[in-house]
């Protein structure tokens, strides 16, 4: 028997709690299936949506969610795993259509593992999780639109958050200017110690703004979206990109295409749920060379599998900064 993390919705309500199961009760998998141990997943946004009902994320009942884990391979009816190997998961509507690994089993796609980086615990890469690969994502698109250290500030939007915070570790290490921009104004001395050089409120961006505003941004990275990402996009300065993977704000882009037609500024969609496998794991490569794995300490709350469903309470109000670790054995 293993523990999970149940989702039930029925006529008489919906339920978030622990639960108990055997191997034989997990989802089938048509084909390629992995039996696996996740040692440790997280607490992200959308994991935060399913678990208090918030949102429809979750397509099928019941369900267990989270869409990250890392452990090791127990079995394997792929060709590709063994047992033993030690893997990563993100995405791929893991926690929304299949069951997902906050729980001690699952049962999973061959193809949708990417191997565990050797020079990371299944720990740190569960610190990064979702969010950072999603950060990671972003810096990639950016450095391949041609930004540079050098070309400027780059703005990372909602900094306090888990894409945020491994956003402006990431840009920092690797030589940018950052400025973080953040409604929790007792956090600046947290991101000035990840690298933020300037930390600004977030109110300067969340309200409706001029369709042409003063170049001031090399490059952003937002989560935000909404009048935050349409402000963003208005100051960012000739020949700039915008890295867009998120909508804490909202999901309108309240906007013109002033930005896009004058200075040239590139928006760049950033998803990690489907993206494919090449650039899964050169995301990982880098996560394992490019990020100081020390500032990742500071970014998490550690909580045990019991803890969840009242983290996921705090984590939707805007009570939680950086990344939400969930020990799973």
């Amino acid at each position: 028997m293993f523990s999970a993390l149940l989702l039930q919705k029925s006529d008489s309500g919906f339920s978030a709690g622990l639960a108990q199961f055997d191997e034989a009760q997990l989802p089938a998998v048509a084909e390629g299936a992995v039996l696996v141990q996740p040692e440790y997943s997280t607490l992200n946004y959308k994991d935060g949506l399913a678990i208090t009902n918030r949102s429809p994320v979750v397509r099928l009942w019941p369900m267990v969610p989270g869409i990250d884990g890392a452990g090791t391979v127990v079995s394997s009816e792929h060709p590709e795993w063994q047992a033993g190997d030690r893997f990563v998961l993100n995405g791929y509507g893991v926690g929304e259509t299949h069951w997902g690994c906050l729980a001690q089993r699952a049962r999973l796609k061959g193809q949708w593992l990417v191997p565990l980086p050797q020079a990371l615990t299944a720990r740190q890469a569960m610190a990064i999780g979702t969010a950072g690969y999603t950060a990671m994502l972003c810096v990639m698109a950016l450095q391949r639109q041609g930004l540079q250290p050098g070309d400027g500030e780059v703005l990372v939007t909602g900094a306090t958050g888990g894409v945020g915070s491994v956003a402006v570790a990431l840009l920092s290490g690797l030589g940018f200017r950052v400025t973080a921009a953040t409604g929790k104004s007792s956090e600046a001395s947290y991101l000035q110690a990840l690298g933020a050089q300037q930390v600004m409120d977030r109110a300067e961006l969340a309200s409706p703004g001029k369709p042409l505003q003063k170049e001031r941004w090399a490059a952003v990275v937002d989560s935000v979206g909404s009048h935050t990402l349409a402000n963003a996009c208005a100051q960012v300065r000739y020949g700039g990109a915008v890295a867009a993977c998120g909508l804490a704000q909202g999901a309108d882009f309240p906007a013109t295409v002033m930005p896009f037609i004058l200075r040239g500024v590139s928006l760049l969609g950033i998803d990690s749920v489907m993206a494919p496998q090449a650039l899964r794991r050169e995301a990982w490569r880098r996560l394992a060379t490019d990020l100081d794995h020390t500032k990742l300490e500071s970014m998490v709350t550690e909580i045990g599998l019991t803890e969840v469903p009242d983290m996921a309470q705090r984590l939707m109000a805007g009570q939680v900064r950086g990344r939400v670790l969930v020990r799973l054995q």
